[in-house]
């Protein structure tokens, strides 16, 4: 394997061997290295010659994956100054696919540290039972976590799971699985659809606790009701999302 640096930040690399083309793992590098914060905001990059000399490749495949990253808005070029680091929000693809902040983080190469402030068996609140069609008498499986980066605190997760379905779950660790993966890989659980929701709240007193913010800070708030491809309701949750951080983006096809 080749390895190179990208300002302070070692970089596992370019490896030829890989099925993946070498812009995208170059651009997959730059944008780690970003959001990790170790490029600020308004960071200037090398000119295009050295820093595709460092990489080891063409100032084409530098070029590829730059453009990649302009796409993405993570990266801006001046014209007659260079390229510079963006006043950038992560953003989740959460709008236009059933997937998770986790899921859509790894796929960028993000860490994201789980705190779980709870997870027990509870008596499900009135409407979030009906939603999940609880029978009656039945408990769900509660379980509060807070998503952070290196920076901070990004999203607060309430989720409630259907605990006569899936009766063991409260035994899963939930600071190093994800919620998904153990329905999925655990309980061997198949996840087909959702409904999403998404609007502007002011932050509750606990919400801005969770993400470190000022009273009733403007948050993004994501509902969601996740069905089995039987089409039986399994997992309902509540996100508050730190706006000032993370954005959610939809692309759309118009055909």
């Amino acid at each position: 394997m080749e390895m190179f640096t990208l300002g302070a930040q070692p970089s596992d690399g370019i490896d030829r061997h890989l099925p993946t083309s070498l812009h995208a793992q170059i651009s997959d590098a730059i944008r780690s290295t970003i959001v990790s914060g170790t490029w600020q905001p308004n960071h200037q990059l090398k000119p295009e010659p050295e820093l595709a000399e460092e990489l080891g490749v063409s100032r084409g495949t530098l070029r590829r994956a730059i453009t990649t990253l302009i796409e993405e808005g993570l990266l801006k070029q001046v014209r007659g100054r260079g390229t510079f680091v963006t006043e950038t929000l992560l953003e989740p693809a959460a709008a236009q696919k059933l997937s998770t902040l986790s899921e859509d983080f790894a796929s960028q190469q993000v860490s994201l540290d789980t705190a779980v402030i709870s997870a027990e068996l509870v008596d499900p609140p009135k409407g979030i039972a009906s939603l999940l069609q609880i029978p009656a008498g039945a408990r769900a499986f509660r379980l509060v976590r807070i998503r952070s980066t290196a920076k901070k605190p990004i999203a607060l997760l309430h989720n409630y799971v259907r605990a006569d379905i899936v009766p063991s779950i409260a035994s899963v660790d939930f600071t190093t699985s994800t919620l998904f993966g153990a329905l999925e890989g655990t309980f061997g659980m198949k996840i087909g659809t959702a409904r999403r929701s998404f609007s502007a709240r002011a932050a509750s007193p606990e919400v801005a606790r969770a993400l470190d913010l000022p009273g009733e800070s403007p948050v993004q708030y994501l509902e969601q009701l996740t069905f089995l491809v039987d089409g039986r309701p399994i997992e309902y949750s509540d996100v508050w999302i730190n706006s000032a951080e993370l954005r959610v983006v939809t692309l759309l096809a118009r055909r």
